[in-house]
């Protein structure tokens, strides 16, 4: 926990918020930034959305601390932080008094009757997948094979057949779908009808016509261009056009029993690429597929992912089945569960068993696994950032940064690198503009750290205007005696010993050799005007304050930590690896009472003084408690082995933890120094003390408008539901490691400064803010990121582009006041197809789950879920209306960077806290709501789309391609590992061969493996020393220690491995991502329609 040494006492949020869209919002404008010029807020053009939330207190006054904490849970536990979290009644922050069970926009839940026949004639030519010329029998249309007459498995009247369902020629308005896909997107067919067909001015000749693939996106066309002509369909498939599939109203697809026949597979056709330079042209050739081949010529059927019988009016539909595929029989449904959307009381409820019944193929949709493999082969080369706009190659991809002007995307990532010129734009599209910040990030071996730069006693050269840094978007003029602000268009003085002449292109001579000229990351080294009340700062503080209640010495706790701590003070964090750390320690434990310890050098013990009255909570000493480690290592390593023994045979059970933060605060305070508190904390604290808590657990309030009562913040650090000594030590001990030791910054207050056009309107992370611009982070270290959200408030140019200035100013570990400085510029366009173009889908869903985590605080968890979706649906729509050519309302279009969107929201959806188990406590709940807004990029990728590794041919020494997480991927006869961030799971089949088992476990018996071993067995062969190497490469990727938890087939831990898995549907009413993809093209149609 680190502890600015004066907390902020100013009432929090003097000034309104920014307006949010909502009527009766005022439109405050902005505090002046340093000796700058206010300037008005934008009205907030941002989503739709069901909440409005404001900046936050950011978990209140306290957040000027940040906790390293353990918490343990022993019965039902709320981790004890809640107090810490909430300011005083004097303090509260009031965001406005927000109304957020006003009516929202959030999408409709029924969508009228059932369509009519002359629709469903509609909806059958919309969706063909198969290719070949159009048949006599109208366009679009043709007769099944008269032996197979279909049947519907919802009626119970016999139907007719396909002939009999065709409306009269005349009747049919010219339906032939498009020529092919927009260049730059996708098109996919899931089973949902389209409302329209598009107008036949739109389409292009009939003699021109072939029909779309599922799936397609295609290079920018030519100017002109023809279709090549088709070759007859295959004698076996006549007129393989299937008819299409309808959703009933309001519902989610649904499982249903699979075909009772193996259905051909036709994988569609997918061929990647930009998006057009004229929106209106579709391309002139369609790809190959690179999925699976199509499987072997059957009997005469209809083919394509989506194969249902023709509808009658009134008739209820659902989706086909999923399919459990590799091994086992196909899933059968679950009955009972919810759905997640409101409108479907029979969510997975069994179906009448249907007689032809197709599912829309997983293979045929947007795989995460296949962009991911091709960014990695397109990436061979390192990543410059001098060139401005360009987005870089995707987290999953090892790739080498070289810094040539902007910040490397391991310290900023941007939603969208093309930013919109307009806040029009910006409101049509509804992309969110946003950049994760990570500022203290730690950079591979073999990049450069930035650099340290001294400008002297004068400090960093800034603009005289709005105080930006010197950087390279800075335009010198005058010879180089003057420079003029690319923020602000401000010009200042250049001063004398700054001075340096231009070369002819009117750059300093001297460019290459400065880093602030150059570099788009560096630092300077801050002089006494940037530090507090102008006095250089003290080096820091940590404190460790034990619980040594009943709870936590019979756990093993206690032991284990002071065990430990004997060992890691000679690794507290330092500057030059070569010399000692400055950093101080100082020991309390506690219970009931609070127990302070002086471990002065000059002591032969260490004494300890009580504090019993912690209503009115104090520090008994100064002198003594904060010491240097070294100076009084025998003091400290004797008060370490007397601790356990001196409270061996406690039978205090009640703990406190309100007078526990507030006595390292003060101790922080006294010694007039920023620190960090690392507080090991074990159950509710019901002690009668200040910050007495109760058990806030109550399953029924789960979903309704109290949820959010009981879901306030809890405290950050590590959190362990219950701490058991044996399977927990290890993960607890290597997190705590990694804690004392990372680099931290102190006393940091961070400021994003951005060219005239856009602000920097709202943050995401744990921070606390006085004001509008600054956020105050009482401890930085190396792991945090904050996302930062933008809006307009002018025009931009094109010519000029974007400019964003990410200043950092914080105490070293040495003690030592320093200004961390991060540049980005992005391009800006007037085409919304360049907007698409150049988005990034991994960036956009971290910033909408922070927004959807912080928006649970203060809104019922559904309006935060259909937020998201209706938001999601607006992105597409806007590309399908604006961007695409003219097809096929049938068909869904997706934008090529774009199209893992839907997959990546409903895992968004699908987790913890927007949709929770019934074994999710509140404080799961918490914790991972805190953890995930502290989150960069990488971390919220793996966290929501798990890495799935087959372990086969290891023996090779190359990394196997990671799988789609989904049930019907694994093989009996596999192993696989999953990596979640927070997890790594083991998972092994029945029917894996003994040779493997032996290579792995030592073992040749499936039933013999341990399934409660968390470390593999050292075993002497290349398969068992290869994957443990994989473990510990995953294991050094993340900020957090990864426990291995070992899952047999058909185990009880499988349930919690298969959570997941989330392609598929979950255990809580969660959708697949089939259903889902269904889903989102319903509300794209109903969006456009």
């Amino acid at each position: 926990m680190n502890v600015n040494q004066h907390t902020p006492m100013a009432p929090p949020y003097g000034q309104p918020q920014p307006s949010y869209g909502q009527p009766g919002y005022g439109q405050p404008t902005y505090a002046p930034l340093d000796s700058g010029y206010p300037a008005p807020y934008a009205p907030h053009n941002g989503p739709a959305s069901a909440y409005h939330p404001g900046i936050p207190p950011q978990d209140g006054r306290l957040s000027s601390l940040s906790f390293i904490v353990l918490f343990t849970r022993f019965k039902s536990i709320v981790g004890g932080v809640l107090c810490v979290c909430r300011p005083p009644a004097s303090l509260q922050y009031n965001p406005g008094g927000v109304n957020m069970s006003a009516q929202q926009p959030s999408f409709p839940q029924h969508y009228g009757p059932p369509p009519t026949m002359h629709q469903v004639t509609n909806q059958m030519t919309g969706m063909h997948i198969t290719s070949g010329p159009p048949t006599p029998a109208g366009p679009g249309y043709a007769p099944p094979p008269s032996s197979q007459p279909p049947t519907s498995h919802y009626s119970a009247q016999p139907q007719p057949s396909y002939s009999q369902s065709h409306p009269p020629a005349s009747s049919a308005p010219s339906q032939l779908p498009p020529s092919s896909a927009p260049a730059g997107s996708q098109q996919y067919y899931p089973s949902s009808a389209p409302p329209s067909q598009q107008p036949i001015s739109s389409l292009p000749p009939t003699s021109q016509q072939r029909f779309p693939p599922a799936f397609t996106t295609g290079p920018p066309p030519p100017a002109q261009g023809s279709f090549p002509p088709q070759a007859p369909p295959p004698s076996s498939q006549p007129g393989s056009f299937p008819p299409p599939s309808s959703v009933s109203s309001g519902q989610y697809p649904s499982s249903m029993p699979p075909p009772q026949q193996p259905p051909q597979s036709q994988p569609p056709t997918y061929h990647p690429g930009p998006p057009p330079p004229q929106a209106q042209m579709p391309p002139t050739s369609i790809g190959q597929s690179n999925h699976q081949p199509p499987g072997p010529q059957g009997p005469p059927s209809p083919t394509g992912p989506l194969q249902q019988p023709p509808l009658q009016q009134g008739m209820q539909t659902g989706y086909p089945p999923q399919h459990n595929g590799a091994f086992g029989q196909p899933r059968s449904p679950q009955p009972g569960y919810g759905g997640p959307y409101q409108g479907q009381p029979n969510y997975g409820a069994p179906a009448p068993t249907p007689q032809a019944q197709k599912r829309l193929d997983p293979d045929a949709i947007p795989s995460p696994i296949q962009v991911i493999e091709d960014d990695k082969a397109k990436t061979t080369e390192p990543f410059t950032t001098g060139v401005r706009g360009q987005a870089p190659p995707l987290v999953t991809t090892n790739f080498q940064v070289k810094d040539q002007g902007n910040a490397s995307p391991r310290f900023v990532r941007c939603t969208a690198y093309n930013m919109p010129c307009t806040a029009d734009m910006a409101k049509q599209s509804q992309v969110p503009l946003a950049a994760v910040i990570k500022p203290l990030a730690i950079l591979p071996p073999d990049e450069t750290p930035p650099y340290l730069v001294d400008h002297g006693e004068g400090g960093p050269i800034r603009c005289n205007r709005c105080k930006a840094y010197m950087c390279p978007y800075m335009q010198f003029i005058e010879g180089g005696r003057r420079f003029q602000c690319s923020f602000c268009s401000c010009v200042t003085e250049v001063p004398p010993h700054y001075f340096q002449h231009l070369d002819h292109t009117g750059r300093r001579v001297d460019c290459y050799d400065r880093p602030e000229l150059s570099l788009g990351s560096y630092e300077f080294l801050a002089t006494v005007d940037y530090c507090k009340n102008n006095k250089i700062p003290q080096p820091p503080a940590y404190i460790f304050l034990i619980d040594v209640s009943y709870n936590a010495v019979k756990s093993g706790l206690v032991s284990i930590i002071c065990q430990e701590l004997k060992s890691l003070l000679d690794h507290l964090p330092r500057e030059n690896p070569e010399m000692d750390s400055v950093i101080r320690v100082g020991f309390v434990t506690y219970n009931k009472v609070l127990h302070f310890y002086n471990v002065k050098s000059s002591l032969a013990q260490p004494q300890m003084l009580v504090v019993s009255d912690v209503s009115d909570m104090f520090v008994p000493l100064l002198d003594g408690f904060l010491v240097n480690v070294n100076d009084s290592r025998q003091v400290i390593e004797s008060l370490l082995d007397q601790i356990p023994e001196m409270f061996a045979d406690t039978r205090e059970t009640e703990t406190v933890f309100g007078p526990v933060i507030q006595a390292g605060l003060e101790a922080l305070k006294a010694a007039d120094c920023a620190g960090k508190l690392f507080v090991f904390h074990t159950s509710l604290p019901i002690a009668e003390a200040p910050g007495k808590l109760k058990n806030r657990e109550d399953k029924k309030l789960i979903g309704t408008d109290k949820e959010k009562v009981i879901a306030f913040p809890a405290t950050g650090g590590m959190f362990f539901s219950s701490f058991q000594a044996e399977s927990d030590q290890e993960r607890f001990l290597n997190d705590l490691r990694r804690d004392v030791q990372k680099p931290v910054g102190f006393d940091a207050v961070m400021r994003v400064r951005t060219s005239t056009g856009i602000r920097a309107t709202d943050f995401f992370g744990s921070f606390f803010m006085n004001n509008t611009t600054d956020v105050e982070l009482a401890g930085l270290d190396c792991d945090k990121a904050i996302t930062v959200e933008f809006k307009h408030d002018d025009k931009l140019s094109e010519e000029t582009g974007a400019l964003m200035q990410c200043a950092v100013l914080y105490t070293s570990c040495s003690g030592q006041r320093r200004l961390r400085i991060h540049n980005m510029a992005v391009n800006c366009c007037s085409q919304l197809a360049d907007l698409y173009r150049n988005c990034e889908t991994d960036t956009i869903i971290n910033f909408l789950s922070k927004y959807a985590f912080r928006g649970v605080l203060n809104n019922p968890t559904k309006a935060v879920r259909d937020t998201l979706v209706n938001q999601c649906a607006q992105i597409l729509a806007c590309y399908r209306k604006n961007c695409a050519s003219p097809s096929s309302a049938g068909q869904l279009i997706l934008p090529e960077c774009m199209k893992l969107l839907p997959v990546y929201l409903n895992c968004v959806l699908k987790s913890d806290v927007l949709l929770p188990g019934a074994d999710v406590s509140l404080d799961d709940r918490a914790y991972l709501r805190q953890l995930i807004s502290c989150m960069d990029v990488a971390e919220t990728h793996v966290f929501f789309y798990p890495r799935l590794l087959p372990l086969v041919k290891l023996e090779s020494g190359a990394l196997p391609v990671a799988v789609r997480d989904s049930e019907e991927r694994l093989s009996k006869g596999g192993v696989y590992l999953l990596e979640t961030g927070l997890h790594l799971f083991l998972w092994v089949g029945a029917s894996v061969q003994q040779e493997l088992l032996l290579n792995i476990f030592g073992t040749p018996s499936f039933g013999q493996i341990d399934s409660s071993m968390t470390s593999l067995p050292v075993l002497e062969n290349p398969i068992s020393q290869r994957l443990r190497e994989i473990i510990d490469s995953f294991r050094a990727q993340r900020s957090r220690y990864m426990k291995l938890i070992l899952v047999k087939q058909e185990d009880r831990a499988e349930l919690m491995f298969k959570h997941f898995l989330v392609e598929d549907k979950s255990a809580s009413g969660g959708a697949s991502y089939v259903d889902f993809l269904c889903h989102m093209h319903k509300e794209i149609r109903q969006l456009l329609s």
